[in-house]
């Protein structure tokens, strides 16, 4: 919308075509105003500024509100506008994020206004209510992306910097657009305006003027208001230290901080881990429709919220040491805290696709996940997806909706072998999809981006030349555990050992002294647990996941039945009654 009609005052209600700009009811208005305070408003006001935290949840009682980006800048543009019965804001008012957005008030009118954190506590406690919400919310938060709203990231795309901030941003589903400094006409002016030299780049741009010099992850995160704060100082204390915060992390947040145990979940990178980056999710039990990683991330979060878990992203955990009955936990930027029980659920990394040439095109047209932001950047061009499993499945289908056509290059002959049987027929009935068996990439071409694919048949060894812009990799999964080598056992693959396993290679003085083996997920450390992909054995689905974060917790409550790590014995070898009653959710 151009500032003309701004001026003009021609600003129409945004139909409601996606469930993202609901309507609330008169009994949910009534409700809520038992929460809030009514407020008049006036042409011009700003009710909330980009940039700046959400105090309050605002429902519109009377007049339209205005939802801008990029506010009083070259870019300014019409997100949606809002008429009475609507609701403000966006995930970041329920998550502690700064608004991505401004809004505006075009007719005077009135609102009722409620303190976030009541609001917070209200999309808990009612479920209809805070569905809606949540539901709204999150569909406003893809629009952002969609619309390349937020903060911009300026570099090349030959930086890995650039690189680092672009997939920090994405695995976040953080609102951002990318001006590559080689290809982008706006960037020279970008450079100029700043008084940027192209060796400072990449930088982050917010708000027209806030401007960040290749920063950090961390700094980034507290540029937007993700939750990373420092991590806490060695002599603070919790119960149970979660490591990594991909569905069997919050899994283990959410039982963890829901049994009363003080629980700080940390992630290198993201919250979601790999499901998140799944752009379907079809088998997940409770879904019958199926449900975006995305969602289901997004909802785990705010639920480990709501019972007061600890959240931060980006923190990486860099050593693990025992130290008396409980652990150290140390960070790479050298901070530590105790722990008196820990939960690995650091999950995997696809695993790189050895074809000479690649690594220089990675991140520019090489791909290991397929997000709206790799979407985006396919622009109805034909791509290619390497892999045989779910992830590769579910990949080309969600790819299938914007690229021309999608190549699956599958390693094996049969397709049933690693795909659940419903994406295999979606897949095979899919007119944008054409699968590719005992096929394997041997090639790669472009001089800038990726523009061709040399492809072999295993069997007949015949090549092919296939015309693709992109490439997705889901190829198998290494897990993260580097940082773990010494520490605890692992197989060889790198997997960490637990239960029988762990204790047939377990350090059998510690664990005589303790007067048992460890449990089924128990490490050889006892009271480190594992679970989710990272853990040896473990069935790779996200259900899984989930189910063995929580049954870490419960395992938790059994080690802390004991003395620290030391068991109490009775006279005739039998372990006296827990002090209380332990949690069986």
């Amino acid at each position: 919308m151009s500032r003309a009609e701004h001026e003009k005052g021609a600003v129409r209600e945004t139909p409601d075509r996606y469930g993202a700009f609901p309507r609330l009811t008169p009994e949910q208005l009534e409700d809520l105003s038992a929460h809030g305070e009514r407020r008049r408003t006036a042409e011009g006001e700003v009710l909330y500024r980009e940039g700046e935290p959400f105090r309050e949840f605002l429902v519109i009682l009377s007049g339209t509100v205005e939802i801008l980006s990029d506010q009083g800048g070259p870019d300014e543009r019409t997100v949606a506008v809002h008429g009475p019965g609507r609701f403000l804001g966006e995930l970041g008012l329920l998550e502690g994020q700064a608004a991505f957005n401004t809004a505006v008030v075009r007719e005077a009118g009135e609102i009722l206004a409620v303190p976030v954190e009541r609001q917070r506590a209200l999309v808990g406690s009612d479920p209809v209510l805070g569905d809606l919400i949540l539901r709204a919310y999150l569909g406003r938060r893809y629009l952002l992306i969609g619309l390349g709203a937020g903060f911009r990231i300026l570099g090349s795309c030959y930086s890995r910097d650039t690189l680092r901030l672009r997939e920090f941003a994405a695995r976040n589903r953080l609102p951002h657009r990318w001006v590559d400094l080689e290809r982008d006409k706006e960037a020279e002016a970008l450079l100029r305006r700043f008084a940027i030299r192209p060796e400072e780049t990449p930088v982050v741009l917010w708000q027209g003027e806030r401007l960040l010099r290749n920063p950090s992850n961390a700094e980034l995160a507290r540029l937007i208001g993700l939750p990373a704060p420092a991590p806490s100082a060695e002599n603070e204390r919790c119960e149970v230290m979660v490591v990594g915060a991909g569905p069997a992390g919050l899994a283990a947040a959410v039982y963890g901080a829901s049994d009363g145990l003080t629980t700080v979940t940390v992630d290198a990178v993201a919250t979601g881990g790999q499901a998140a980056t799944s752009s379907r999710i079809e088998n997940y039990l409770g879904f019958p429709s199926g449900i975006s990683g995305g969602e289901l991330i997004e909802r785990a979060v705010l639920q480990a919220h709501k019972f007061g878990a600890r959240l931060m992203v980006p923190a990486e955990v860099s050593a693990l040491t025992p130290q008396d009955d409980e652990y150290i936990v140390t960070f790479t930027d050298g901070s530590r805290t105790r722990a008196g029980a820990v939960v690995l659920a650091s999950g995997v990394r696809y695993r790189r696709l050895e074809v000479p040439g690649i690594d220089r095109l990675e991140g520019i047209s090489v791909y290991y996940a397929a997000t709206v932001h790799e979407a985006g950047l396919c622009r109805a061009d034909p791509v290619a997806v390497v892999g045989g499993g779910n992830s590769a499945g579910q990949a080309a289908l969600f790819l299938a909706q914007h690229a021309s056509e999608v190549h699956l290059l599958v390693r094996g002959s049969d397709l049933n072998a690693d795909m659940s049987r419903y994406l295999v027929d979606q897949v095979e009935q899919h007119p944008k999809i054409e699968v590719l068996l005992h096929t394997e990439v041997r090639g790669v071409a472009g001089k800038e981006k990726l523009e061709s694919l040399t492809v072999e048949d295993n069997a007949s060894h015949e090549r092919r030349e296939l015309q693709t812009a992109a490439l997705f990799v889901f190829i198998g999964a290494r897990p993260r555990t580097e940082w773990l080598g010494g520490v605890l056992a692992l197989d060889e693959r790198g997997f960490v050992l637990t239960g029988a396993d762990a204790g047939a290679v377990a350090d059998t003085n510690r664990w005589a002294s303790l007067g048992r083996d460890p449990m089924l997920l128990e490490t050889t450390l006892p009271g480190v647990f594992a679970a989710g992909d990272v853990r040896s054995g473990s069935v790779k689905r996200v259900a899984s996941a989930t189910g063995e974060g929580a049954m870490a917790i419960r395992l938790v409550h059994e080690h802390r039945e004991r003395k620290g790590n030391l068991v109490t014995v009775g006279p005739e070898g039998r372990r006296p009654e827990a002090g209380g009653p332990v949690s069986s959710r």
